[in-house]
């Protein structure tokens, strides 16, 4: 079986609020964010999310197709990661990574993981491309304002160690819904 999502990140000001989200589908979906961060962050925490969400749905020995349409997080993943592990997280001309302390995870949340990756063009109607962008750009907004961030409902499709109903709750949100959470 293949998994395939989409995974975006947004970030107002870049920096300033900025979220997160990965999308599979209406019921299956998930965004978070900060007070401020960056576009890349974003992209990058989506992906490292919902690598997360799989495994722990116990997914993780299956393919997982990741549409995405940063092409920093794509050849970050795919082609200059393994040069910068070799530099000890360092770039070519010797400076240091940029979000290391992501790509170290994401790294470790891939590893003997079958990831790949789907460049989608941004902003051009692809349905999931769409889905995820809107729900992180919900979550930055929501963050800018300061109001609930319309987190979704998070992983809900079964899985090979399918989550027992007495998994532990999410916490409560911080405050009363948003005009942003109600969009979903």
């Amino acid at each position: 079986m293949t998994i395939i999502a989409a995974a975006d990140g947004s970030a107002l000001g870049n920096p300033g609020p900025a979220g997160w989200a990965w999308y599979v589908d209406e019921d299956c979906w998930a965004a978070g964010g900060w007070e401020n961060s960056t576009n890349n962050r974003g992209e990058l925490t989506a992906v490292l999310e919902l690598l997360r969400a799989t495994a722990q749905a116990g997914l993780a020995g299956e393919e997982l197709l990741i549409q995405a349409d940063s092409q920093y997080v794509i050849n970050s993943l795919t082609k200059w990661i393994h040069g910068w592990k070799r530099r000890g997280w360092r770039k070519g001309d010797g400076k240091p990574v940029l979000n290391d302390d992501l790509m170290r995870q994401l790294d470790a949340a891939m590893r003997g993981r079958e990831v790949r990756f789907e460049w989608v063009r941004g902003h051009v109607g692809h349905p999931m491309n769409e889905a995820a962008d809107q729900r992180a750009r919900a979550a930055a907004t929501a963050y800018q304002r300061g109001t609930v961030v319309p987190e979704g409902p998070g992983w809900t499709r079964p899985g090979a160690d399918a989550v027992p109903d007495s998994a532990e709750p999410r916490p409560a949100p911080r405050q009363a819904p948003s005009r942003a959470e109600t969009l979903f």
